[in-house]
């Protein structure tokens, strides 16, 4: 989706780590790259699972920021044209329309803690963040952590077309995790594995309520009442359609060289993924209900 140009953005949705590099804490979770899905201390650090699911998960405690690491506002995202020009603006553009957006659906709405952009790596209370965990949301601190170089994973690993609405798709499915949260919906999701599991339920929750929100997304507006974003484009849904495949549990065991097990899954296969969004767009958050539907329907 496009921003309109002269929407003017606020910037405290969202902070910019920098200079981060000596861990001070366990990493959480182990192998191949885009570890997402991890368990700390019984709560779930929830994303875009990449991992064609690692043997093992080790979770450890969350550290602290490493003593170089500065936490500094985001520069030079004032406007919707900074949006378009820029990731780091977009993500803070998306998270000002997200927080809008929400704050009209749930009652007695709270947003998320600042979302943090990082590179390299930093500290989260879920554990370490790195290019290796990718976008991730950690329940115990109510924050959305986004390194923005994943966007560049999901077109050259695993064939997701690009463009910005796949990146605000991303950031928007990680909010639906904060609301999933806040409304109560997390504490259903347990910790098991499996096509019908509450993991994989909670998962296409947080693709449907990025859907609602990408439907409503033209109709959120600044403080002067200017619309953040331009109406949305069959092409822009379809760029949306490819991130949510791309990270389906199918494609991500099939992408992996590994055997599609259903017993495996976490996140929903690329079709789930895709239906989930889709009947989010077309009915709203209230049509979320992946923990209502019968199995044979989700």
């Amino acid at each position: 989706m496009t921003f309109n140009e002269n929407v003017r953005i606020d910037t405290s949705q969202v902070q910019k780590r920098t200079g981060g590099g000596r861990r001070t804490g366990m990493a959480v979770g182990g192998g191949g790259i885009g570890l997402m899905l991890v368990l700390f201390l019984g709560s779930q650090l929830l994303g875009v699972d990449l991992t064609g699911l690692a043997p093992a998960l080790s979770s450890g405690g969350g550290g602290s920021s490493s003593s170089s690491e500065q936490v500094v506002e985001v520069d030079n995202c004032e406007t919707g044209a900074d949006a378009n020009a820029n990731v780091e603006c977009r993500m803070t553009a998306t998270s000002d329309s997200l927080n809008r957006y929400w704050n009209t659906q749930v009652g007695n709405y709270r947003g998320p803690q600042p979302v943090a952009l990082f590179s390299g790596q930093t500290q989260s209370q879920c554990g370490t963040a790195s290019a290796a965990t990718g976008p991730f949301y950690c329940p115990p601190e109510e924050r959305i952590y986004v390194d923005t170089a994943f966007f560049n994973t999901l077109r050259a690993d695993y064939g997701a077309s690009g463009g910005p609405l796949a990146e605000m798709y991303v950031l928007a499915h990680e909010w639906g995790h904060h609301i999933s949260n806040i409304t109560g919906s997390l504490n259903q999701a347990g910790r098991e594995s499996g096509a019908t599991s509450g993991s994989v339920r909670l998962e296409l929750q947080a693709d449907c309520f990025a859907g609602a929100w990408v439907g409503a997304a033209q109709t959120v507006t600044d403080d002067s009442g200017v619309p953040f974003l331009k109406p949305v484009t069959q092409a822009e849904i379809n760029d949306a359609l490819s991130a949510a495949a791309a990270v389906g549990d199918d494609h991500i065991m099939e992408s992996s060289g590994m055997r599609v097990d259903p017993e495996r899954f976490t996140h929903g296969t690329s079709e789930q993924r895709q239906r989930w969004f889709m009947t989010g767009y077309e009915q709203g958050p209230t049509s979320c209900g992946t923990f209502q539907v019968p199995a044979n329907q989700l």
